[in-house]
């Protein structure tokens, strides 16, 4: 096992949820100097000292408004402060995802890109299409040993800078639970009991995007592969080191195979955004999803925003939560490296992570440790479910790569449409795993 992956492996315990000191988490275990963050001119800066010269463009995938807003705040702050000067280039979240390689490797690329951490990042780092930024980690004091190792490529350099991390969940409206008469569910039978129960209200029970948004399929694949099989065999499986037509992923699909019936039968037509409205809107019962649909609902319908973690399906299998850290990187391209760490470091600070917090619909957990979440009982409810976890993983593509989430995307669609045909499904699966194994 890599330091890569132990270090990946031991991000629930150190990483302490990063930035909740909120919520009252101190002491969290850092790998990195405690001295004073330096200013982000000084830590830019090139060997000569000079500060960084020329604006710097920030491609970001941030499109719903809310988040847009936030991050156009952050950038004028930047601005503000006299430590660089940035453009912000927000581009439609599904076009932004397919254009990302080719941003990378086009010959005059952005600068810096919002994206993920994890092997994501490591896979681009190894292609060396990202910029070295251990200088800036150098400023970012006391982050925590495990953020730093997620941000870390296999040669040992810094290549992401985290910004916060967030959680996946079924969530549902409380006043839609209280007036159908119904409970969170804990294990995967009442889980099922549920479904009917709306089911027979005349309400589909489980909201799905996938239209536009088929990559919203894989958290089903991700939470009933590490509840079934552990988080062992779901990192091996999404590193090529197991095959996605062995038995125990045949399993995975014999289990979802359960709630085929319980899905909205609308929501293969329209992406998560669309299914984010038709929750809210008590048309489906339920939607498990990331925090980030919020910033597509409006802010005064998160008073009534609840969720429960994915039920367990064998109380033997330590239970695991998904948590995708995001973040940004920067082009090894960039015409402007100081100009690019300098506003990185800004990102890091606590002030630009607050502002996205509070510009935006809150509810995900800062990177920096020094910085407060939003004060919550839905970030306090997330947090201590994170906390619980014996085990923490990414997501499908973060803990793989982009190029392996198409194969997902395929694959996983399919099998909703027809799962009579599991075994073709996934030896097609496989071969188009080895292919972007072997690229």
């Amino acid at each position: 096992m890599s330091d890569f992956d132990s270090g990946r492996r031991r991000f629930l315990g150190q990483m302490g949820l990063a930035g909740l000191g909120a919520l009252g988490v101190a002491g969290l275990a850092s790998g990195c100097a405690t001295s004073a963050t330096k200013p982000a001119a000084t830590a830019a800066a090139t060997s000569s000292g000079a500060a960084p010269a020329g604006p710097v463009t920030l491609q970001s995938n941030l499109s719903s408004p809310q988040a847009k807003a936030a991050m156009q705040k952050i950038v004028d702050r930047f601005n503000a402060l006299g430590k660089g000067t940035a453009t912000l280039n927000t581009v439609a979240s599904e076009t932004y995802r397919t254009q990302l390689p080719t941003y990378l490797t086009s010959a005059n690329p952005p600068d810096l890109y919002t994206w993920y951490a994890g092997s994501v990042a490591d896979n681009y780092a190894d292609k060396d299409l990202l910029l070295d930024v251990s200088d800036v980690w150098a400023s970012m004091g006391d982050y925590p040993a495990t953020l730093r190792e997620l941000s870390t490529d296999g040669e040992g350099k810094q290549i992401f800078v985290p910004m916060n991390n967030y959680w996946w969940g079924f969530f549902y409206r409380k006043s839609n639970f209280a007036k159908w008469g119904v409970q969170e569910p804990k294990t995967w039978a009442e889980f099922l009991t549920l479904c009917e129960t709306l089911k027979g209200k005349g309400i589909p029970p489980i909201g799905i995007g996938l239209g536009d948004t088929p990559w919203v399929a894989s958290i089903w694949f991700d939470y009933l592969n590490v509840r079934i099989n552990g988080a062992d065999f779901h990192r091996e499986l999404l590193a090529g080191e197991q095959r996605f037509d062995d038995p125990k992923v045949k399993a995975v699909f014999a289990k979802w195979r359960e709630v085929l019936p319980y899905f909205d039968p609308k929501g293969k037509a329209y992406p998560f955004q669309e299914a984010t409205t038709a929750l809210l809107g008590g048309k489906t019962g339920m939607f498990l999803i990331g925090t980030f649909f919020a910033d597509a609902a409006p802010k005064d319908a998160l008073g009534d925003l609840d969720f429960f973690r994915f039920p367990i399906i064998d109380p033997a299998v330590p239970i695991v939560e998904e948590a995708p850290t995001d973040g940004f990187f920067a082009s090894a391209k960039s015409a402007n490296p100081a100009g690019a760490k300098a506003l990185l470091t800004y990102l890091a600070s606590a002030e630009a992570q607050e502002l996205y917090i509070a510009s935006s619909s809150g509810i995900v957990l800062p990177a920096n440790p020094k910085a407060k979440a939003a004060d919550s009982p839905l970030v306090a409810k997330g947090k201590a479910m994170l906390d619980e976890a014996a085990d923490l993983t990414q997501f499908f593509n973060r803990d793989s790569s982009d190029a392996l989430q198409p194969t997902a995307d395929t694959a996983l669609t399919k099998f909703m449409d027809r799962p009579d045909e599991i075994d073709t499904i996934l030896s097609e699966w496989q071969t188009a795993a080895q292919k972007v194994f072997k690229g």
